[in-house]
């Protein structure tokens, strides 16, 4: 099982990049919100892995985060539910924000992403009840104890168009400690008065 790549940043094509280890190119799907953050070509990156093996080839998938990859895992282990959709979930919501739908039973949040239809949407709830933890952890997954919000913030600000400069000078003016939703909100009305 691969667990973990060290290397060289080669391609972004998304939602794949290019990483080479050693001489070794791996070819790694990723939930945009970790494409975003990804260095630029050249650049050393270390993702995290999740290493799928079926009959028509191996498949990798990687995160930046422990969070990210401990609820893909508990995506894929949902009834009808492929990487692809959890690519697609993870695309379109956060870990936080995923939590906090799945907390409030937010059907028609899952249902704005790509793929996810209203039955798709309601398993997802039922089966990731409970799995989820408040602040967008996995049980059990290392970062439990410390959310971090800005990180979700810079990425929903960068996915709406923003450039790094605009966004992090938003991020620069939020209180300590603000939620996500909170936060994205705040720093477009910052952005809207600039």
């Amino acid at each position: 099982m691969i667990g973990r790549l060290a290397g060289t940043l080669i391609e972004k094509t998304p939602p794949q990049v290019l990483v080479d280890v050693g001489g070794v190119g791996y070819e790694v799907d990723v939930p945009m919100s970790t494409f975003y953050n990804l260095p630029g070509l050249g650049e050393k990156t270390v993702l995290l892995t999740h290493h799928v093996v079926r009959e028509d080839g191996h498949f990798l998938f990687g995160f930046l985060t422990a969070e990210e990859r401990a609820t893909f895992r508990q995506l894929v282990k949902i009834s009808g539910v492929g990487p692809k959709m959890a690519l697609a979930v993870l695309s379109g919501l956060s870990v936080s924000e995923l939590a906090a739908a799945v907390s409030r039973q937010e059907t028609g949040r899952l249902t704005k992403i790509p793929g996810v239809g209203k039955k798709t949407a309601e398993r997802l709830l039922l089966e990731l009840k409970d799995k989820l933890v408040a602040n967008g952890a996995a049980p059990g997954s290392a970062t439990a104890l410390a959310p971090d919000a800005s990180h979700d913030i810079l990425n929903a600000l960068l996915a709406l168009g923003y450039n790094e400069r605009e966004a992090g000078q938003a991020m620069d003016k939020l209180p300590a400690g603000v939620s996500v939703s909170d936060g994205i909100r705040q720093a477009l009305k910052l952005l809207a008065k600039t």
